[in-house]
């Protein structure tokens, strides 16, 4: 758009829009979902018991979480102990190449654990780990 200044000469307004500003937003907006999104992932508070033996999850997998008070999860959504054989046959394709973790609070009875365990493998899947920290053999 142009417009005539008072001194009679045509000038250009300024119309660009810089775009230097918009990019450094969305680069700190990036990395902050970057640091937050791992905080997401496990939403669901569980003690998990301490062994020696600790194997690291490096990718993403099928995630079923039982807290203190025995509420039973599929990822972050509640689900009923009864309905866990049927969500599981509805999500996974190869039961048989499917791994599921299985994160149990300390405190949880062994019956609660057991029969997680066996909705899981009535489901078809035999691929089955159990989620545990470390010891802290550091300080002892």
């Amino acid at each position: 758009m142009a417009f005539t200044a008072p001194n009679g000469r045509t000038q250009t307004s300024l119309a660009d829009i810089n775009i230097t500003p918009l990019v450094d937003v969305v680069l700190v907006l990036l990395i902050i979902f970057m640091v937050t999104a791992p905080v997401l992932q496990s939403g669901i508070e569980v003690s998990v018991p301490k062994t020696r033996t600790v194997k690291e999850i490096t990718e993403e997998r099928m995630v079923i979480s039982i807290n203190k008070q025995q509420r039973v999860f599929l990822g972050n959504d509640p689900i009923n102990i009864n309905e866990i054989g049927g969500k599981l046959r509805q999500k996974v394709r190869d039961p048989q190449r499917q791994q599921i973790f299985v994160r149990a609070d300390e405190d949880v009875p062994f019956g609660a654990f057991a029969t997680v365990m066996d909705a899981v493998k009535q489901s078809g899947i035999v691929n089955v780990s159990i989620v545990t920290q470390p010891l802290d053999t550091h300080g002892k």
